[in-house]
């Protein structure tokens, strides 16, 4: 028999029976909306969240000081381990898979604007860090090289920052005291959604030249060391790297992690990435449970199909028809019927998530426009695949089961058949 053929008769029988098969169509076509919007919420839902866990950085590696918990040289456990300028400037001499670094000092100051004075996190940094730590401009501009080798008193606020002090005014040209120092504002940044951080989002700090603040607070070393890899796969190697200069400088064992604490976002972001995976995972089981359960009923549709037909069966096989048109033919019947439901089910999942607006997740927080960080239901053409391929493989089984009986079926008894 030609495929076309069998199609049309497998639409030509289940027209025939077009409550009963419409009802099973529904099972299947709901399962596909199911399978299609879990998928699809799970993958939005984990992108989401590692996308605000990655508002820290683009793979940032933090170091800071610590206390040994190995002997090493003849000196006993317990050293505290403070950072100093020189193992920065070793850092940056031997630059080990490194691309970008640059020193972080974090302190908490009064700021005063007019008559207004505010305690306001703040952090000393160097130009490489704004890349690393994806601080972008949204008022004024960023640092500027000059700004550092001068010494300039200029700083940048992030937007809650500048809100808790200026009361939406206008920040930037602004001149605020800092510790009773005179410094210019030269930008605000972008609202970001930053669901990691150290020491405060930067949404809710302040931002310095970092040789500035060594002159203006009196401090001579940075708090902790910030760096990126020359790529995400070599941060562990970077850090074991970064760890040995420090070592080397304060004579403890390499291999104590306790001597220099670390905070590798990259490891991090890996686990998350794991985590978001298993949930999509999750998701799809409960989807495709659904979906089996529309099998079935496409597998008992096809059981009363196989009974009801005995008669024609018994006279298709009389007439030559061979075993494996039978189950050709009622195999067909069946992967028509969950396909065309597939296909309804196809065109629901693509209108529903129109009509469902986003979920709320990170713009009440963070006060985005536009449901920036919210869960948007976008199924893309990847889970439209994946959950055809799971569709092909339920109606597979449901169908084929009916159709082996149907093909077994001896002529002699099937004709006899009442």
């Amino acid at each position: 028999m030609r495929l076309a053929e069998t199609i049309r008769e497998s639409i030509a029988s289940l027209l025939r029976n077009r409550m009963r098969s419409g009802l099973t169509m529904l099972g299947i076509a709901w399962g596909l909306v199911t399978v299609v919007l879990l998928i699809s919420y799970g993958d939005n839902l984990g992108r989401t969240v590692l996308n605000g866990f990655l508002g820290i950085g683009n793979n940032v590696v933090m170091v800071f000081g610590g206390q040994t918990s190995m002997q090493s040289g003849g000196e006993r456990a317990g050293k505290k381990i403070k950072l100093q300028l020189e193992d920065l400037e070793a850092v940056k001499e031997s630059m080990p898979l490194i691309k970008a670094v640059s020193a972080e000092y974090d302190n908490t100051y009064a700021f005063k604007w007019e008559a207004k004075s505010v305690n306001i996190n703040t952090k000393a940094i160097e130009l490489p860090y704004g890349a690393m730590r994806k601080l972008d401009v949204e008022e004024g501009r960023f640092f500027q090289q000059d700004d550092f080798t001068e010494h300039r008193k200029v700083c940048i606020f992030g937007p809650r920052a500048a809100e808790k002090l200026f009361n939406g005014f206008p920040p930037v040209g602004q001149t605020v005291l800092i510790a009773g120092h005179s410094f210019d504002v030269i930008g605000v940044l972008r609202n970001k959604i930053q669901d990691s951080s150290n020491n405060g989002p930067d949404n809710q700090n302040v931002f310095l030249p970092f040789d500035t603040m060594r002159e203006v607070d009196s401090i001579r070393d940075p708090g902790m060391i910030v760096f990126q890899p020359l790529s995400a796969d070599l941060h562990t190697k970077a850090l074991k790297s970064v760890r040995a200069i420090i070592a080397g400088r304060h004579h403890f064992d390499p291999n104590d992690k306790k001597a220099v604490n670390s905070w590798d976002t990259v490891e991090d972001s890996g686990e998350l990435m794991q985590f978001t995976l298993a949930l999509k995972i999750m998701l799809g089981i409960i989807g495709v449970m659904t979906l089996m359960v529309g099998g079935v009923g496409v597998m008992n549709i096809m059981l009363v199909s196989v009974t009801e037909r005995t008669r024609e069966i018994g006279l298709m096989k009389a007439l030559g028809a061979r075993r494996r048109d039978v189950l050709l033919q009622f195999l067909v019947e069946g992967l028509t019927l969950t396909f065309l439901a597939g296909l309804a089910g196809l065109v629901v999942a693509l209108i529903l998530p129109h009509l469902v607006p986003p979920m709320p997740l990170y713009s009440d927080i963070y006060k985005t426009a536009n449901h920036e960080g919210d869960i948007v239901l976008t199924p893309s053409f990847l889970i439209i695949g994946v959950s055809f391929v799971i569709l092909a493989f339920v109606g597979l089984i449901s169908g084929f089961l009916p159709a082996l009986r149907a093909s077994k079926l001896d002529p002699v008894v099937a004709l006899h058949h009442e």
